[in-house]
């Protein structure tokens, strides 16, 4: 997986990414909110329960609180190969009024068994950060984390999307980025067992243009969004 150069962003994290995305008109919690409610209105449709949740390169832990707020989680497990990261998530944590109903854990990757514990993972703008040459073992993890039956969620930037490759460009983290296209990442899924459910495009519009976003479920299938949503089944 990515190495831990990330330790050298972890404290500005939101900053440099935020700087990439003023171009939208939202902050990265816009995203990050819709991103996992758009992930649940899909889970829906499938009545797969979710109780024990991966987040497989979690980084700070921006995203726990809404995985809080869509899903009825008993465990949630945010794991990074930046342990700067993982601290300040803790920090993070610990600093947030938790709900006893779910426990909250961060750790290194390094630290991390696989054992098909989870009911799905969870991984966002990930794999244009891994070495191309170790991506295929990164997704046998995801794979061996999931019991049988269980989701993997993957979100990743649109390499057909100009505004997608723009933002990245004015990322400081992103500047080494190997962008991984749709069909890419679905061989990869199949390759170690997953089957493929669907690929949806989301984020088309800008905060300028936000009266035209209802219109974004009747074209999610088009690759016009910034990032596309591959949900697959183990």
């Amino acid at each position: 997986m990515a190495d831990p150069t990330f330790d050298h962003f972890a404290s500005s994290y939101e900053t440099a990414l935020q700087a990439g995305l003023s171009l939208s008109g939202e902050s990265s919690d816009y995203f990050a909110d819709l991103r996992v409610r758009c992930l649940r209105q899909r889970l829906e449709k499938l009545k797969t329960p979710i109780h024990r949740l991966l987040d497989f390169g979690c980084g700070v832990g921006a995203t726990t609180k809404f995985f809080l707020d869509q899903f009825q989680l008993e465990e949630m497990v945010g794991i990074d190969p930046s342990s700067a990261s993982i601290e300040i998530a803790k920090k993070n944590e610990a600093d947030r009024n938790s709900d006893d109903r779910c426990q909250v854990k961060y750790q290194n990757l390094a630290e991390f068994l696989p054992d098909e514990q989870f009911d799905m993972v969870y991984c966002n703008g990930v794999f244009h950060h891994i070495d191309l040459l170790d991506r295929y073992n990164a997704m046998m993890m995801i794979y061996q984390s999931l019991r049988p039956g269980g989701i993997f969620a993957f979100w990743e930037n649109n390499p057909y999307s100009l505004p997608a490759r723009y933002v990245m460009s004015r990322i400081s983290f992103d500047a080494d980025a190997v962008m991984v296209w749709p069909l890419t990442a679905r061989r990869m899924m199949r390759n170690v067992g997953f089957k493929v459910l669907l690929t949806d495009y989301r984020f088309v519009f800008p905060r300028l243009i936000r009266w035209m976003r209802w219109s974004e479920n009747l074209i999610c299938k088009l690759p016009l969004g910034a990032q596309y949503l591959v949900l697959c089944t183990k």
